[in-house]
């Protein structure tokens, strides 16, 4: 079923976003994508596809192929998880590539094209060059996806791609702050959790 609790984009990077799409906020883990309606839902709120586009590929959609879908998706993220676990911490190299095969495959897929279109009443310039993409099937809803995995890679320095310090955490995020001193997914889960520890540690301490 679609998750209540909203999605979390703490990354700072949206390929991450997506491996984040399974975490334990609280006490229990919450897939986002463990349906085919939880992954629509999670593509909305990610603004990874136009919501009139997700509205057609639901109306379209033969019963249980969102759900397929949706397994796929999950194997795509651990897939990619594996990599990105691995290679956390360092920078790539040129070795790496071999591994990126499937995903290479998987933007060979896409449709993409341009189109000329009106700019909004009033902008200085009539036209504007819009990139778009043919959404033939449900099947398309992976490219988006595919393409935030490509642009971590080619992106990020897997230098500062790091893992929540939190015990339980199994969120990852890309450190942008200066020094890359970034130890929490947030201050607002991870972070506030081990003041929490470290005060009571204190308390403990002066109490022996």
């Amino acid at each position: 079923m679609t998750q209540t609790i909203p999605a979390l984009f703490l990354a700072d990077a949206p390929g991450l976003d997506f491996l984040n799409s399974v975490a334990t906020p609280l006490d229990a883990a919450v897939d986002w994508l463990e349906d085919g309606e939880g992954l629509l839902s999670w593509l909305q709120q990610a603004h990874l596809v136009p919501e009139d586009v997700l509205h057609a590929i639901r109306e379209r959609a033969i019963p249980g192929e969102m759900d397929r879908l949706a397994g796929q998706v999950r194997a795509l993220r651990e897939w990619f998880r594996s990599f990105v676990r691995e290679r956390k911490g360092r920078p790539l190299t040129p070795e790496d590539l071999a591994e990126l095969e499937p995903l290479n495959e998987l933007l060979q897929r896409d449709e993409r094209y341009s189109e000329i279109v009106a700019q909004p009443s009033g902008d200085a310039s009539m036209f504007t060059f819009v990139p778009k993409r043919r959404w033939n099937s449900p099947e398309a809803l992976l490219l988006p996806i595919a393409e935030t995995m490509a642009r971590l890679i080619c992106d990020e320095d897997f230098s500062h791609v790091k893992a929540c310090e939190g015990p339980s955490c199994t969120l990852l995020f890309a450190d942008h702050t200066r020094g890359h001193a970034r130890r929490w997914c947030s201050m607002a889960l991870c972070g506030n959790r081990a003041k929490q520890a470290a005060h009571r540690r204190r308390q403990k301490g002066m109490e022996a």
